[in-house]
């Protein structure tokens, strides 16, 4: 890894998460092939182990092709009780290959130039490589900040524009100032990155009375535009691609809607094996439930 930008990173992979993270994290790679296991989302920032916890289980093997990740939810049960999990699948390769924006993806290199902690890894060589993908996302985002940030403001304004852009680009629907609140709340976390990355990026930049300018030759400017442009011009798609996806290969999808839905509307949803065989068939049924805004078994 590229220092001070590398040990920069390395730090905060190594923050301290509660017990049952780390066990959750042990628990799901014990199943599968996992080479690393990041933890990330606002439960990572409030220290929170209500609602549903967020982690990405890097594999061993050749980067995927078509749709991925792949995308379940875990109800683990440990001495603290039930803790709840939205686990994303992928191989390590082609999560490094998005975190350099190799891939037509930006949901890599945007989520993980957020705070995350590496809070399970097999051997040195996969937390080695899991930093190391880690500031590759960080040094692909700040590239972006620079070509879409203003000419010249401080730091936080980069940042705000970075995830302004990616949000634009993506299919989601945000509340107005969500990406200024991604950096006011991680503030700790983004001060004094930027400058660490374009400097491990190349590009340079003027600072004066904590205001930064990148200064892009126009052959690098134009490089970064069409990068970019290709990039959100096929983000919606992608997304849409992958909710097409999700509906066919989320495992535990009933159980993980049933519970959002108890948890915001009030409303229990019972679960019976049909449902869970069949949640896109199910949907009729759940939506006269909600309709008649009872809790009361509807049979399918």
């Amino acid at each position: 890894m590229t220092r001070p930008l590398g040990e920069r990173i390395a730090a905060g992979l190594s923050r301290a998460v509660a017990p049952e993270v780390a066990a959750a994290a042990a628990e799901l790679a014990g199943a599968t092939d996992t080479l690393a296991v990041l933890f990330y989302g606002s439960n990572l920032r409030t220290g929170d182990l209500d609602g549903v916890l967020d982690f990405y289980c890097l594999t061993a093997g050749p980067p995927e092709r078509g749709i991925w990740p792949r995308v379940s939810f875990h109800e683990l049960r440990g001495a603290g009780g039930v803790l709840r999990a939205k686990v994303a699948t992928m191989a390590l390769a082609t999560f490094a290959e998005a975190a350099r924006g190799e891939r037509i993806d930006t949901t890599v290199w945007a989520r993980f130039t957020q705070p995350c902690a590496l809070v399970w890894a097999r051997d040195q060589a996969s937390r080695d490589a899991t930093a190391g993908a880690v500031q590759d996302a960080v040094i692909t985002a700040a590239r972006l900040a620079a070509l879409v940030g203003p000419q010249s403001a401080a730091e936080p304004v980069f940042w705000t524009a970075l995830f302004d852009a990616t949000y634009r680009a993506e299919l989601r629907v945000e509340p107005p100032g969500r990406s200024a609140s991604i950096v006011a709340l991680a503030a700790t976390h983004f001060d004094g990155l930027l400058p660490l990355a374009w400097d491990a990026a190349g590009i340079g930049f003027a600072q004066s009375t904590g205001q930064f300018a990148p200064e892009l030759a126009s052959s690098e400017w134009t490089r970064l535009a069409r990068w970019w442009r290709r990039r959100a011009r096929a983000g919606k798609a992608l997304n849409l691609a992958r909710l097409a996806r999700a509906t066919t290969t989320f495992d535990g999808a009933a159980r993980y809607a049933a519970w959002k839905i108890e948890r915001h509307i009030g409303i229990a949803i019972p679960l019976t094996p049909w449902r869970e065989r069949h949640p896109l068939l199910a949907v009729p049924v759940l939506l006269w439930t909600l309709w008649r805004g009872r809790g009361r078994p509807v049979r399918a």
